[in-house]
């Protein structure tokens, strides 16, 4: 392998760049998934991004030498499933089990020559905003480690945002890959509901729940969604869509005529850090020297949609969480009647923020509750996703924050539940609308902290989006940024 300037030129490289230094021989599948193995062990005993780095004999075993992305490793969160690999979902209750077939998102990337290279930290069952309630330690953010990365995919933000991967899965259920990829500076995609073959997913809120990706530019991230998206016959909730090169319009144009409406109750909201109005106000201004059209709406059932998917999703949780008693599979807790079994293991196997989001889901599907609690929050479901509609028939696109400031430090919000839960204020009405999201850099706090903003669109818009993204990553540095610390 060549120097040492050459290594450093690997850490933060794009996709496309490691594409062209392995077509032209300057570098190896083998000795590029050894380097960034080699990263992981260097510098992750300080972040706790991965809950395991597979040996680069392993990875190897699984390389598919054709494909778009053949060669280029990556990292998978911990509740998609990678066959004869662990799967934990970060939950003691999942000790010991290991998945008997690949996601087929993990399959189509492998087909495209893909290279997973470990498993990555998250929230316990994707149930956070942190990466704080993981059965295997808190998560840290590159930029200061004494703050969180986001949550629950906040494993995979830090892996590509500290240069350990280019590329990595995340899972989306309320918010859980555009929120960690703004507090970590990259560059994160949620897309349409459907979109991503939810096969081999471990459910969290199944119809919310949608695989997304991670990477530190647009154009990557467009590159590896188009690998794996496109109908899968294993998933009922599949999208009957034929597979599509997400590339082919990121040239820095916008679309003409472009119009983006900036959601105006989301933007100017009661307690919005003034450092990320400003920014996604300077970034308005450079679509609008492209040529974008920029108009102010609102947005009225915003202000209903964290209510309405705090109760939608747990019930999810508590209908899809019932399975893990240790009969099957994972802990087992031995007791002299079944009833205790179940107890017992479901006492010592799930965290406390999982156990909390149980209890509120049997509640809110209980017998006399269902229709004051869960009834209803489908009826405002329904009222978002047909305010979106409406909204896309004057608009284009939608601009709204990721979050309402930058990344908290670890522990902020311990004794403050409500707090944490709203971290997905401005994310989870994406999921209850089914429509595509992606969250991108545009700026720095005055503490040096990322700011993101989101950009949305109708159904299977993800190719409008990204040549939107991409045109403003044309004209801004912000993605090419990086912590200190991880050149070497």
């Amino acid at each position: 392998m060549a120097g040492e300037n050459f290594m450093k030129k690997l850490a933060f490289a794009s996709i496309s760049d490691l594409r062209n230094m392995l077509e032209q021989g300057e570098i190896t599948p083998e000795q590029l998934a050894g380097y960034y193995i080699d990263r992981f062990a260097k510098y992750d005993k300080e972040l706790n991004c991965a809950i395991e780095v597979f040996d680069k004999e392993s990875v190897l075993t699984s390389f598919c030498p054709q494909g778009p992305l053949k060669g280029v490793p990556g990292i998978v969160k911990d509740n998609i499933a990678q066959i004869e690999r662990g799967l934990s979902c970060a939950s003691k209750i999942l000790e010991g089990f290991s998945s008997t077939y690949d996601a087929t998102a993990v399959s189509r990337l492998k087909q495209a020559g893909a290279l997973s290279i470990g498993r990555a930290n998250m929230d316990e069952f994707a149930m956070g905003s942190s990466t704080e309630t993981s059965a295997f330690g808190i998560a840290k953010n590159p930029w200061d480690i004494s703050r969180v990365p986001g949550g629950s995919s906040g494993g995979s933000a830090i892996a590509v945002a500290a240069g350990l991967v280019p590329w990595a899965l995340g899972t989306d259920t309320g918010g859980s890959v555009r929120q960690p990829a703004a507090f970590c500076g990259v560059v994160g995609m949620k897309p349409t509901y459907g979109l991503v073959s939810r096969y081999g997913l471990v459910a969290y809120g199944s119809s919310l729940d949608q695989i997304g990706v991670f990477t530190r530019n647009v154009y990557d991230n467009a590159l590896v969604l188009s690998a794996m998206a496109g109908h899968d016959m294993k998933d009922s909730t599949s999208l009957s869509v034929e597979k599509k090169d997400y590339t082919q319009k990121l040239d820095g144009s916008l679309k003409e005529n472009l119009k983006i409406g900036v959601i105006e109750n989301a933007l100017h909201a009661e307690g919005m850090d003034p450092e990320i109005v400003n920014a996604i106000e300077e970034a308005l201004k450079v679509w609008e020297r492209q040529g974008a059209k920029i108009s102010r709406i609102t947005l009225p059932t915003l202000d209903h949609s964290a209510a309405a998917y705090f109760i939608i999703s747990r019930a999810e949780a508590a209908s899809n969480l019932a399975r893990y008693d240790g009969v099957c599979y994972g802990l087992r807790r031995e007791e002299s009647t079944l009833d205790k079994m179940y107890s017992e293991t479901r006492h010592d196997g799930f965290g406390a923020e999982v156990k909390t989001r149980i209890m509120v889901g049997n509640y809110v599907l209980s017998a006399g509750h269902a229709g004051d609690f869960y009834n209803n929050a489908k009826v405002v479901q329904r009222m978002i996703r047909y305010e979106f509609m409406q909204a896309f028939k004057d608009v284009d696109l939608l601009v709204m924050p990721t979050h309402p400031a930058p990344a908290f430090k670890i522990g902020a919000f311990a004794q403050n539940k409500l707090q944490m839960d709203l971290q997905d204020y401005f994310t989870c009405s994406v999921n209850l609308a089914g429509i595509p999201g992606i969250s991108i850099p545009c700026g720095f706090s005055k503490d040096k902290l990322p700011i993101g903003m989101q950009l949305l669109g109708p159904h299977l818009a993800e190719g409008l989006i990204y040549q939107t993204a991409h045109a403003y990553q044309e004209q801004t540095d912000w993605h090419t940024r990086h912590p200190e610390g991880f050149d070497s």
